[in-house]
């Protein structure tokens, strides 16, 4: 599997060209990525990234990766991550790593959001694997009830559970807010619980992200797959 993550690593790679601003993503997928991008940098490529935790802002300066932020820059032109979950509209569910906020933050000032994963992340249909919504501490019964109110107008349910550290403690997100991660098996409409997820005050961010991602790349037994986002009719 961590071979399958390096070989849709590599592919994105191809995409970087001399002088880019990217973004860099998070987890076991996207460290493959920022390993090998400090490979070309160290061989010379000009490059310039923004992480989007402080685990991938340590990966990357050990790869010797040039860093700023989005306050020195006022664009990125390739954000490179991982998924939890693709769908087939490249509808993502993300936020396994507790760092979604920075992530669609960065995957949204970026012109294009390439997704990189092992093809066991290619779903039919988005929920199995658990969403994260991320939450301000205060006034957490109410955000939940809330929470509750609004999938069952989106026609889903499950069971919700703040989530915990390794240490037991409840797990901090780098901005300081918690997780709850809500077990919904599948999610019918991903557009319309994004939407009404984000109007809940005491929701930060949550783990849909939709119509963010431009490509997948997807490596498996048979290879590599890159899968394009259909542009709406009209476009």
């Amino acid at each position: 599997m961590d071979q399958l993550k390096r070989q849709a690593a590599a592919r994105a790679l191809e995409e970087v060209r001399d002088g880019m601003q990217l973004g860099l993503g998070t987890g076991s997928t996207a460290r493959h990525f920022v390993e090998l991008l400090g490979e070309r940098v160290r061989a010379g490529l000009k490059v310039i990234g923004v992480p989007t935790s402080e685990a991938t802002r340590t990966d990357a300066m050990r790869c010797g990766v040039p860093l700023t932020t989005l306050d020195e820059i006022d664009h990125l032109d390739i954000t490179v991550d991982g998924a939890d979950e693709i769908d087939p509209e490249l509808n993502l569910i993300k936020g396994g790593g507790g760092a979604l906020l920075r992530e669609k933050i960065v995957a949204a000032a970026s012109d294009r959001m390439i997704v990189i994963a092992d093809d066991s992340k290619w779903v039919p249909t988005l929920g199995r694997f658990p969403l994260p919504v991320e939450v301000i501490p205060f006034g957490l019964g109410a955000t939940r009830r809330a929470i509750e109110k609004a999938f069952a107008e989106c026609g889903v349910s499950g069971q919700m559970a703040v989530r915990k550290a390794k240490d037991g403690h409840v797990f901090v997100t780098d901005g300081g807010h918690w997780i709850v991660d809500a077990q919904l098996e599948r999610i019918v409409d991903p557009p319309g619980l994004a939407r009404a997820l984000s109007t809940i005050p005491g929701v930060v961010e949550h783990g849909l992200f939709i119509g963010l991602a431009s490509s997948a790349v997807l490596a498996g037994g048979e290879g590599i797959r890159v899968i394009e986002r259909r542009k709406p009719k009209g476009d």
